[in-house]
């Protein structure tokens, strides 16, 4: 089963410094039909206005992705980590005990765009973590790159699910098995793309259960992520 949500069906919320796009339930917006999907818990599109930013503030227990489009988003926590994340990065902290962090676009004319996502894990109360690596632009033409995941993946998260980013445009088409008894989940970030003969424009998402593969083609500049879970 294929069930396509559209861009313009997500929860928004506008707080002047932030612009925020909710895939399933968060904060203020609330939709029991979308509370996640498997093991995947939010997706939020956000973008950040230059000298905007998330104060400092606390996770427990769940794996956070971030995946950054436009600008430099800064990240400071408890772990002692500093970082600025530009696009191409992916960026994994896994919250585990606990860990105090805050997230800040401090670029004096540039909005930060980036996607939030959490993932729940599959051990708790671990020793919180951080890690961020560069992911080349050329190993994700026309393939889908495991960006994330609990082994062989360009970051290491503690979930029993995949993350895999793809660019896709013309005739460049990649295949992704899924095995039985688990889900995929699929997210257009740009573009245009077929997603299992199904058509998807940018901020559209695909949700599958059931099906063997996730077969991804005729993209117009795309951009996508591309989720195996656990159901």
């Amino acid at each position: 089963m294929l069930t396509i949500r559209k861009s313009q069906d997500r929860g928004y919320a506008d707080h002047g410094w932030l612009k925020s796009f909710h895939s399933f339930s968060f904060a203020n917006y609330y939709d029991p039909q979308f509370m996640g999907w498997g093991n995947l818990r939010v997706i939020n599109e956000d973008r950040i206005a230059a000298g905007g930013g998330f104060g400092t503030h606390g996770h427990r227990d769940m794996e956070i992705i971030s995946y950054v489009l436009q600008g430099n988003l800064a990240h400071k926590d408890s772990m002692g980590n500093i970082e600025g994340i530009p696009p191409g990065d992916v960026q994994r902290m896994s919250a585990g005990s606990g860990v105090m962090h805050s997230e800040f676009n401090h670029a004096p004319a540039e909005t930060t765009h980036f996607f939030q996502i959490w993932i729940e894990p599959n051990v708790r109360g671990i020793a919180p973590s951080y890690e961020q690596k560069t992911v080349p632009p050329a190993s994700k033409r026309g393939a889908l790159s495991r960006i994330a995941g609990p082994d062989g993946a360009v970051v290491k998260i503690h979930a029993d699910a995949s993350l895999y980013a793809g660019l896709f445009d013309g005739a460049e088409s990649a295949v992704l098995p899924i095995a039985p008894q688990r889900k995929g989940y699929v997210h257009l970030i740009r573009g245009s793309l077929n997603v299992n003969g199904v058509a998807l424009s940018a901020g559209d998402a695909a949700l599958l259960d059931g099906e063997p593969s996730i077969t991804l083609d005729h993209g117009d500049d795309a951009e996508v992520l591309v989720f195996d879970l656990a159901a």
